[in-house]
Formats: structure tokens, sequence, C-alpha cells
């Protein structure tokens, strides 16, 4: 199973200090992040895609570009790439690019975006979002797959005798996951293609994201691809910890209150109720993100959101460290423990191409 950290890349004030961090020190500060989250002994970094303030990642690949060159192990994946608004053959270019210099440590999550001013900026109409992403989706999934490709759609230039470049690493595409909160028709893309399914998982009631997570699991044994247990899953979390609950309350809570997606509704304790949000010690959170097995079944990645709302630096790289030095050991044995030996790992490049290469082994020739 795989841990790691996801991030939005928010610029927001600090609503103790007043301090608000430059965009510079924004992005200085997730390469920090990233880093690490490898030295202490994390599998994933994903960073969103935004294009309007306050988020700074309009740029994802240059980002893990620069990552990439700066880690040696961690997966780069994204969180999510918006493959509505961005032209697909630029996302396969970009992605096959990012792959070669990252050695394969590359996957991408696939989303629609929740920011509809994005959608006219970029060309696009909002009320197509699942149109676009349907469509898109199919042109990238064959450039990554065919040499040359011929295509005519509803929302792009035609392509006659096209060819991506480079192609991907080995001949092995990126693994994609489909990311969506609130969508069907994205976790049946996801299980159509046989490809991951990632529900971000930090703002809803676990009936919710179990019900998409039912349905994809359904739909990708329905399409062939194994049982609706092999199906892959990724889900998202979202915590703050310290050692003393207490001091995790009263540190947090700031942030909470002012948070513009979390705060002025419910009490930060109701909000915990509801959704997966920890604030407590890390064996709350190791309890409380076993139990998200027991809602959704064996599943392959796991990110928490450690930054954001203001939390400063300091803070959210002392998240890492107990994530990766007390927390996600201890998941690791758990999880482990009673996952069936059929529920396969999240798929990596390494494992990609050696599932290819056994698919072309020749038949051995009978004795004569």
């Amino acid at each position: 199973m795989q841990f790691g950290i996801f991030t939005v890349g928010d610029v927001s004030t600090d609503p103790i200090t007043g301090r608000t961090p430059t965009e510079h020190q924004r992005i200085k500060a997730m390469v920090a992040m990233a880093q690490k989250a490898e030295e202490v002994g994390l599998d994933v970094f994903a960073t969103g895609e935004h294009h309007n303030p306050p988020f700074v990642l309009s740029s994802p690949t240059t980002l893990l570009g620069w990552i990439a060159a700066r880690t040696e192990k961690l997966i780069l994946s994204t969180a999510t790439t918006l493959i509505t608004t961005n032209d697909p053959v630029k996302i396969a270019e970009d992605y096959a690019m990012l792959q070669h210099l990252a050695d394969g440590r590359v996957d991408l999550v696939m989303g629609r975006g929740n920011t509809g001013p994005v959608y006219p900026w970029f060309g696009q109409d909002i009320r197509q979002g699942i149109n676009l992403a349907i469509e898109n989706y199919a042109l990238l999934h064959r450039l990554w797959r065919e040499d040359v490709v011929d295509w005519e759609g509803r929302f792009r230039t035609p392509l006659q005798g096209f060819t991506s470049t480079p192609r991907p690493l080995d001949g092995v595409p990126p693994f994609v996951w489909h990311g969506s909160i609130r969508s069907p028709e994205i976790a049946e893309q996801a299980a159509y293609y046989g490809d991951g399914f990632f529900h971000n998982n930090i703002f809803w009631p676990k009936e919710h994201t179990r019900k998409l997570i039912d349905l994809y699991r359904e739909r990708y044994a329905y399409y062939g691809h194994g049982s609706p247990e092999q199906a892959i899953v990724g889900l998202g979390g979202h915590v703050y910890m310290r050692h003393n609950s207490q001091d995790a309350v009263r540190e947090f809570r700031p942030f909470f209150d002012h948070s513009p997606v979390m705060g002025g509704g419910v009490s930060m304790e109701e909000y915990m109720e509801q959704t997966p949000l920890t604030v407590g010690t890390p064996e709350q959170v190791i309890e409380k993100t076993l139990t998200f097995r027991e809602h959704f079944g064996d599943y392959q990645r796991q990110l928490f959101i450690v930054d954001g709302g203001g939390v400063p630096q300091k803070a959210v790289l002392e998240q890492i460290d107990m994530l990766g030095e007390e927390v996600v050991p201890v998941l690791r044995k758990e999880f482990a423990k009673h996952r069936p030996a059929d529920v396969p790992d999240a798929p990596t490049h390494a494992s990609l191409r050696a599932a290819r290469d056994a698919r072309r082994e020749p038949t051995a020739e009978p004795a004569a």
C-alpha cells in the first residue's frame, strides 16, 4: 500500500500571526514538503492544479520536474490534472517528458476541476465538463498507446497521422487515477479503462464516498478487469497531530475556524465526526485511518493533506515527520495483516512494465 501527502497549493494567511507567505515562499515550501516526504519514507507526493488565486499551482509538471531532480524514490503525482481545460495532446507530451526525467516515478489523477471561471479562461464551457472529461481522456489514452493517431472529436482540432513525443518511457504510459467526489460518470470512466479511482475523501461523510467507490468497484468487475475487491482505489485524508491531543486541537482550531471550506458551519468536533479530518495524536490518526478499510474495503493508496489554510511550514514539516516515523509504519503493518493475497498493490512503472513483458513472452513450443 502506498502512503503520501497531497497539497492544493493555496497561499493563505496564518490566522494566528497574520503572516501571508509570498508565492515564491509557498512554492519553495512545497518542494521542501516533498523532500521531507522522501526523507521519512513516504511513497507519494501529489500536487493539485489551479489557475486562480489563492492557489499557486498552475504548472504541476514544472514543480514535479524540479522535485524529481531532487528525489530518488518518491512517486510524483497530481491531485488533480485538469482533463477538461487542458489540451489532451499537451498532457500526453508534458507527462511523458516528466516520466522520462523522473525515471518512471510518475502517475496522474485526472479531474474536472471545481472552479467555474477556469473553463471560459481556457475556451471551454463548464456545462460540458463531463463530456470534456470523457472525450479528452479517450484521446489521451490513445496518444500514449498508439504511435500514430487519427482523431476527430467534438472539442478539439482533428488530428491526422499525429505522433505525440516523447513516447512513454519503455512504451508504458503513466498510470492514471480518475478523481471525483460527486460524479458517477467519472467512476464509470475509471472502471471502463481499468484505471484507478481516487476520492479525496476530505469533505464528505463516508456514506457518500462509499457510494462512488462501490459503483466503481462494481463496474470495474463488469468490464472484466478483475473482481470488485481487486479494483484500484485511492483515498485522501486530512490530519493535524501533536503528541497531546489537546495541544493538537488548540493549535489547529484557528486554522479550521478561518478556513473558507471548513469553518463557519459546524464545530471542528462535529466536522471530525462526519469527515476524515483527524486532529489529535498519531495514535488517533492511526485508529481513524484504519476505519477507512472497514468502510471502503482494501485499497491501494492513502494520501494526507498536512498543509494549507495558513498552517506554518514548521508545523507542516513536523506533521510529515510524524507520518513517516509514527503513523505510516503502523498503518503499513495493520493494512498488510488483513489484506487478501489476490488484492493487487497500486501499479507502478516497474509493475506495469513487468506485466506488459509477461504478456509478450512467447508460449514455449511443446517438446517433439
